[in-house]
């Protein structure tokens, strides 16, 4: 809903404002969105909330180690708790890591766009990639699931959550999979590109 103040008055005399936010956004992804290996405050989502505030909630609702079926059983919980407005869908890359069916995935995160719009809100994907010894035919399977699920379900897509960092090792803590601190803010841009769409239309619903 849109940002307005309620201004609550007894006897005529101004106690709070309460403010309400244009947009509620939930960030519901793996690690990569829950902050593994950083500090408090480092994560990519938290540079977003505080970006966005205080126009827009941001929650972040993101389980290290999840997958897409472990996602697709939590969400109906999370979508009740959060009501959002905007679900930012960042899974699938641990299904990858497992190598586990890519059709099974594209199921998955299609149920989970379903789920959120059937609770009236919109979804923005986002696109991982693997490391380079999972072979170069079940990455790009890997990839372009993100893609079809993104015109099969006419979404916004942000293809790749580590794009312009990818190959560059020194951007990745030890174990070659989760960005450092330093490329965080960086990631937060590359998310916020695609959801600053969103928000326009959130807002003018909202009106």
């Amino acid at each position: 809903m849109r940002k307005i103040f309620l201004w609550l008055a007894i006897s005529g005399t101004l106690l709070i404002s309460t403010p309400l936010f244009a947009a509620t956004i939930l960030v519901f992804g793996d690690s990569l969105s829950s902050g593994y290996g950083l500090r408090a405050g480092e994560g990519w989502v938290d540079l977003l909330a505080k970006e966005l505030a205080p126009q827009h909630r941001v929650f972040n609702a993101s389980q290290t180690g999840e997958t897409t079926d472990g996602g697709l059983s939590r969400l109906p919980h999370a979508l009740k708790q959060y009501q959002p407005d905007i679900v930012i869908l960042e899974l699938g890359g641990n299904d990858g890591l497992r190598g586990l069916p890519v059709s099974a995935m594209q199921h998955n995160l299609t149920a989970m766009v379903k789920l959120v719009r059937q609770q009236g809100g919109q979804v923005l994907l986002v696109g991982m990639t693997l490391p380079p010894n999972y072979g170069q035919q079940y990455i790009q399977q890997f990839q372009h699931s993100f893609v079809a699920v993104a015109k099969q379900q006419q979404l916004a897509l942000v293809p790749l959550l580590v794009a312009g960092f990818a190959a560059d090792l020194n951007q990745f803590q030890p174990d070659g999979i989760h960005p450092k601190a330093q490329v965080q803010r960086q990631m937060m841009n590359t998310v916020l590109t695609g959801l600053r769409p969103l928000l326009t239309t959130a807002q003018r619903k909202s009106r």
